[in-house]
């Protein structure tokens, strides 16, 4: 198994290197650093390349190379691929989710990177003991603001079983947004009369053992806090809830998509748009000037109409349906 291991790790790098090689002179390079699998987190992808294509920057006419690499959920990995973009000195990294933003940042401090799907520096502890930010960090990153909105749309739906609400939750202890998260929810139960119960999840391989867990504790329901490993477990989570019929409530918009009932949360693709538009200026004009990281533009109240007719919830006026 570690022959395994260490033979795909050699083709990861062989192929980085050789791709590099082959590059057409003159066309800016990317390099596109994805975490983990996932089908939701795929769609940031699509909004930045798009991004990329309306400002100029296309694939298919050969104006520019995107090296798209995915770690698969390996932080040995990621660490590889980052360090092999920096070693070929890409023209710019565009990290997907928290793990390959920070470990971007802990790369280089010269190539620009543009960060999606990623909360904001403080949250992601990338703010130096001198109280700066490193100054090669650009994109689209997220509070924890919005929280509010899709955690309070709980009671406002659900009537408890007996008592008051039990809403259960996972959270990753090694993710800065998703223990800021549970801290966070757990200040706005205290004020909404819901008890939260949650239990660490560290790896997706134990998705169904931890969810299975947290729902022989009797839960109402269960909120989906924004956490990549949630992400990457979501399916195994919904088919646990769906067997003991309980709702999946969530922050992210895409998980609505997926099976949870409503959320209101950043538009994933356009989360990647908006870090497109900003690294498409930054290849038009070779400098980073006027640049920041940004906060997400686009959020949606949305909601998951046939799971809403199967737990008989109203929804909102202002939530819009989902297919």
């Amino acid at each position: 198994m570690k022959n395994m291991v260490r033979l795909a790790a050699l083709l990861l790098i062989f192929g980085l290197v050789s791709c590099q090689q082959n590059h057409p002179k003159g066309v800016p390079v990317v390099g596109f650093v994805d975490a983990f699998e996932d089908a939701t987190i795929s769609q940031a992808r699509v909004g930045f390349t798009d991004a990329l294509k309306q400002n100029g920057f296309s694939e298919d006419k050969k104006t520019v190379v995107i090296e798209y690499r995915n770690a698969q959920g390996s932080i040995p990995t990621l660490t590889q691929i980052v360090n092999q973009f920096v070693s070929n000195k890409v023209d710019l990294l565009a990290t997907c989710t928290t793990l390959s933003s920070v470990t971007a940042s802990q790369k280089t401090k010269t190539i620009p990177v543009f960060m999606m799907v990623s909360p904001t520096l403080e949250r992601a502890h990338l703010i130096g003991a001198d109280g700066k930010a490193p100054a090669n960090l650009f994109g689209a990153v997220e509070d924890l603001q919005y929280i509010d909105t899709s955690f309070a749309l709980i009671p406002k739906i659900l009537k408890p079983k007996s008592g008051k609400l039990v809403v259960g939750m996972i959270y990753n202890q090694s993710e800065p947004q998703s223990a800021d998260a549970l801290a966070r929810i757990k200040s706005l139960a205290d004020g909404m009369n819901i008890t939260i119960v949650a239990l660490p999840l560290n790896s997706s391989a134990d998705a169904q053992l931890v969810t299975q867990s947290l729902l022989s504790k009797n839960i109402d329901a269960f909120f989906a806090n924004p956490d990549n490993t949630v992400f990457a477990s979501f399916e195994t989570i919904l088919k646990s809830c769906n067997e003991k019929n309980v709702p999946i409530f969530t922050s992210e918009a895409g998980l609505v998509q997926r099976g949870a009932v409503a959320a209101f949360g950043a538009d994933i693709y356009q989360w990647g748009y908006q870090a497109g538009l900003q690294a498409a200026q930054y290849l038009k004009t070779h400098s980073t000037e006027g640049l920041k990281p940004e906060m997400v533009k686009i959020r949606k109240r949305v909601y998951n109409p046939v799971v809403a007719q199967k737990y008989h919830l109203t929804i909102p006026s202002n939530f819009q349906a989902v297919k």
